[in-house]
């Protein structure tokens, strides 16, 4: 139950950097149609609907790990007593010792919790680029989720955190995993996977127009 409580703390903290992802979300949507209809091609609702988790997530991640710790339950102190710029402090450098296989063998379980928190955090960059984006290669999952992890970890050597070559290591790794969720899904379900892809517009004259692939 205390990891449960602790897992909740954390979406706690993801939310603020949510809701305000959605509402630009929202605000740019009108645009991003245009884009596409110049385009020839529309985004069905399942996509918008799967892009719209994919920002909330990826907005919420970033509220999670690139704020100082405690910063978000601070906040209302924060804005009653004006800013605190010690709250933004060097972190205590890079740890560059790999010691993933230590951990593993150890099987202490918060060292666990943790490294399983680092490998579900990032599979949604792998998942969710290759399910959106066109032509889909596991590569560019695992570049989503490293790159996305390298950024993490340096804005943390600013704000008083931890940077950790293991975190990477383990996000890295997370983008690989929901690669291959992806990769179980379209084999499982090819219609439905098909359904988060952009698709022709129709033409007065009945015909179709531009591919049914992914905008980039």
């Amino acid at each position: 139950l205390w990891y449960v409580e602790l897992a909740w703390d954390y979406v706690q903290q993801m939310l603020p950097c949510a809701l305000a992802a959605g509402i630009v979300f929202f605000c740019v949507l009108p645009l991003r149609r245009r884009r596409l209809a110049a385009r020839g091609l529309s985004s069905p609702v399942l996509r918008e609907a799967g892009l719209l988790l994919f920002v909330l997530f990826a907005a919420g991640l970033a509220g999670l790990t690139v704020f100082p710790a405690n910063f978000w339950p601070s906040l209302p102190v924060l804005l009653r007593s004006g800013p605190n710029w010690q709250t933004v402090r060097p972190g205590a450098g890079f740890y560059w010792n790999i010691t993933l296989l230590d951990e593993l063998l150890d099987g202490d379980a918060w060292r666990m919790f943790l490294m399983l928190g680092n490998l579900a955090m990032f599979a949604p960059f792998g998942f969710f680029s290759a399910l959106l984006w066109r032509r889909p290669r596991w590569w560019k999952s695992v570049l989503a989720a490293f790159g996305a992890s390298v950024l993490v970890e340096v804005v943390q050597l600013f704000v008083g955190r931890s940077s950790d070559i293991n975190d990477i290591i383990l996000n890295t790794l997370g983008g690989a995993a929901g690669y291959a969720v992806f990769l179980l899904l379209r084999r499982l379900a090819p219609r439905f996977a098909a359904r988060f892809q952009c698709t022709r517009m129709e033409v007065p004259n009945g015909r179709e127009t531009g591919d049914r692939t992914a905008a980039p």
